[in-house]
């Protein structure tokens, strides 16, 4: 264990990257556009679904009327719905695959690639906590953190409750045909209290963790990259270095660096979502404490 907490040596200074920096690839293509189309639907889901929920609120009836009136809203709502559940079901569906075809699915629940939590994440935890109150030294983390796995689940689940009862909402008769109807109640105060939650977890804290950290601040590029920088990686991953080395696979891990529109691209789509994200969070605080 205690080789887990030796420190990579890094090849500059934190914030001062050498000139000719390497990359490596952390999200491939299909990551990227998944996250994308995610990222899209879920803010588009939030913005069309605050009138209904709100609608004792004076702003509820402008972003309705600014969204085209109620009609639209909720077609732009099931729009993308639709399309989040599609990338939902096509997400589980290429686990499913990829185990088959090449991991194999003890990988897909287990070792360092798995989103699966396992024991060294509580062990993560601790340390982290014990770091944060200056007690020890800062966790040697592997290719995902303790917090981005917190990060999947909560969006994985969400989506299964938030998409589950939105289908009810959605085809009425057709569920109607076999379920209760006290169960279209349920799915109705379950819909609305879970879409606040997510919302609420998206915004703040998967926005914090992702881009507002002091050293993220203000936006982390690799998700709209799929790249990260070596130092980076030295510096935040270095079980995952250590580990790509030991295996001999780093140099096929190496990348291009990233082109100066997919740094614009990510600057200004993901400064927006967090902005219509933190603008969301607002008027909600708004109208519970008002």
């Amino acid at each position: 264990m205690a080789s887990q907490i030796q420190p990579v040596p890094a090849t500059a200074q934190a914030g001062h990257p050498p000139a000719a920096q390497k990359y490596y690839q952390r999200f491939d293509r299909i990551d990227r556009v998944m996250h994308a189309f995610l990222m899209f639907t879920f803010v588009g889901c939030a913005i069309t679904g605050l009138p209904p929920l709100f609608s004792d609120q004076a702003w509820a009836a402008s972003l309705a009327r600014a969204l085209g009136g109620f009609q639209s809203a909720a077609l732009i709502h099931r729009i993308c719905a639709g399309v989040m559940i599609t990338v939902w079901s096509l997400h589980v569906v290429r686990l499913f695959v990829g185990a088959v075809r090449r991991t194999g699915f003890l990988a897909v629940v287990w070792g360092p690639n798995s989103m699966v939590p396992q024991p060294q994440d509580v062990i993560d935890l601790w340390r982290h906590f014990l770091w944060f109150v200056g007690k020890g030294p800062r966790p040697q983390f592997d290719r995902w953190t303790y917090w981005e796995k917190f990060d999947y689940w909560a969006v994985f689940w969400g989506m299964a409750i938030i998409g589950g009862s939105g289908l009810m909402l959605w085809f009425p008769a057709q569920f109607a045909a076999f379920l209760p109807g006290w169960m279209f109640n349920v799915a109705t105060v379950v819909h609305g209290e879970e879409a606040l939650l997510a919302v609420g977890f998206i915004f703040t804290i998967h926005f914090f963790n992702g881009h507002l950290r002091p050293e993220k601040f203000p936006m982390d590029l690799v998700i709209f990259t799929g790249r990260i920088p070596e130092h980076e990686m030295k510096d935040e991953r270095p079980n995952e270095y250590r580990r790509l080395v030991s295996e001999g696979r780093l140099e096929a891990a190496e990348a291009s660096p990233p082109t100066p529109w997919t740094k614009v691209f990510g600057y200004v789509v993901g400064g927006t979502a967090v902005t219509l994200g933190t603008l969301t969070v607002i008027m909600i605080l708004y109208s519970v404490l008002a």
